[in-house]
């Protein structure tokens, strides 16, 4: 049975934001809010977590898992950013937008795409998941919460709570956050290319 916080989305209460964390560190799977929809997300070494998550999504190998970042410099540490990316994320972060880049080796490689070595990086701008994170100290490994068989992503907590309450260590209460995913930019080839369109507008990376 999972726990189940409402977090203030503008001044997220401190004492619930260290419970959060802690579930977190204790292998727990959690569903939280972004700037975009809700997202589930575990501990980024955590394995048995992450094999929960790629359960309830029903996720394969082939799948690019999202960690949630601070900044730009979390970036840096998990990912290949050269000046044109740099740039480019510095424009559009925080924001609605999931990053595909090569990943670096502080990222475990059971994350990564089996063949291309990526991994997908976000800075969200809501102030629940960054008051997450800065307590966290780290990412958060994440996937837009949609369920097996639909598009869209869950939107309502108290329907999370009916559907998945448990299979969840902790849904957080945010309010609503929007109805879309986040759009996809790879920037691995020579060119960003828009992989998905969501609720960041795809213009400025189409060529």
């Amino acid at each position: 049975m999972s726990q189940f916080f409402q977090i203030h989305p503008v001044t997220p209460q401190k004492r619930l934001v260290n419970q959060a964390v802690d579930i977190l560190r204790r292998g727990g799977v959690i569903v939280y809010p972004t700037d975009s929809a809700y997202a589930i997300g575990c501990h980024l070494g955590d394995k048995q977590a992450a094999d929960r998550i790629k359960r309830i999504r029903k996720l394969d190998d082939k799948h690019n898992f999202t960690l949630m970042c601070r900044d730009l410099s979390d970036i840096g540490v998990f990912a290949k950013v050269d000046n044109t990316h740099f740039r480019l994320l510095k424009t559009f972060t925080p924001g609605p937008y999931t990053f595909i880049l090569d990943a670096t080796s502080e990222v475990p490689r059971r994350l990564l795409h089996p063949k291309r070595k990526t991994i997908g990086m976000r800075v969200p701008d809501n102030a629940i998941v960054q008051a997450l994170l800065e307590a966290l100290g780290e990412p958060i490994m994440s996937s837009t919460l949609i369920l097996p068989g639909e598009e869209d992503p869950m939107t309502d907590p108290e329907e999370i709570r009916d559907l998945l309450e448990h299979e969840l260590d902790l849904i957080i209460d945010g309010g609503f956050c929007g109805l879309e995913a986040t759009t996809v930019v790879n920037m691995t080839g020579p060119a960003p290319e828009v992989t998905r369109v969501g609720k960041g507008d795809p213009e400025p990376f189409r060529v």
